[in-house]
């Protein structure tokens, strides 16, 4: 039991902070809610589950649904693949290649999500992107063709996300005792044996973390998509789930079903998280 009491200072700020934003957006998806309600011309309908039932029946909201778990899902495997490099790599440096890089992940991290998309925006540039320049190509647009301007975000999101892996799994490296790395090595353990078999699986509560954390940020991406492809691309090819519902309730003033898409996205991560965790469990792996 004293463990929870530990948390209790924590859960007295965050309940609040978080349960109040999701009681008004579970409120205002169950109302027929558009700017007419907003400045008081009209009076608030109440329509249940209508919203839903509106968006479910939605085709629009399908494709866009398959089209943001495909990005998310390939957006996580690569964040942690490349996360997970860079943290052997420092792991393996020397001091100033390993303060070098320190820094540079650092700096990404640090940079806005809307810094960071103008820059790579600039970098891809058709006229006088550098990419272009150092390529080759002229007059090549990156933004035109669905696949690869989910490509040139998914570099970007990556880039912005991969420094949280790299340094919690560093941190988790840094803690295991040498001991075990001699004794593989006696045992006559390669390297990438030695990280498949003795580092990832005392890495397991950590990397647990880091998957759930990249499955909730890809999963709910807004930034660069909006920003790199000017609100979902070319006739909206490129929209992703949270820019569908900034569409819906701002670009349409209907801020009920705008709300109903938050509520439904808040849904799947539960569900996502809670089926990962359990299949940990299930693994006999302990968080």
């Amino acid at each position: 039991m004293r463990p929870w009491l530990y948390l209790l200072p924590a859960a007295a700020v965050l309940l609040p902070l978080f349960g109040y934003p999701m009681y008004m957006l579970g409120l205002l998806s169950v109302f027929d809610y558009r700017q007419a309600q907003v400045s008081g011309g009209q009076p608030t309908t109440f329509v249940g589950l209508g919203n839903y039932a509106r968006l479910l029946s939605d085709e629009r909201f399908w494709q866009v649904l398959a089209q943001t778990v495909g990005f998310a899902a390939a957006l996580v495997v690569a964040t942690l693949a490349v996360g997970a490099f860079l943290a052997v790599v420092m792991s393996r440096a020397g001091r100033l290649p390993r303060l070098l890089l320190g820094l540079a992940a650092t700096a990404a991290w640090a940079a806005p999500a809307m810094t960071g998309s103008t820059v790579w925006m600039f970098l891809f540039d058709t006229d006088l992107g550098l990419v272009n320049q150092v390529l080759g190509v002229e007059g090549f647009n990156w933004f035109y063709d669905r696949w690869v301007t989910f490509g040139v975000v998914g570099a970007t999101v990556v880039w912005h996300s991969f420094p949280f892996v790299m340094v919690t799994l560093y941190a988790g490296m840094q803690a295991i005792p040498r001991e075990i790395f001699e004794a593989a090595a006696l045992d006559g353990a390669g390297q990438w044996s030695t990280f498949r078999r003795v580092v990832l699986p005392m890495l397991r509560p950590l990397v647990t973390i880091v998957v759930i954390q990249s499955i909730i940020w890809d999963f709910k991406i807004f930034t660069q998509i909006y920003v790199m492809t000017n609100g979902g691309g070319i006739a909206g090819q490129n929209t992703v789930l949270n820019v569908y519902a900034y569409q819906s309730a701002f670009g349409s003033s209907e801020y009920g079903l705008g709300s109903a898409i938050g509520v439904v996205m808040t849904f799947i991560l539960l569900v996502v998280t809670l089926f990962y965790i359990r299949a940990l469990y299930r693994s006999g792996e302990r968080l």
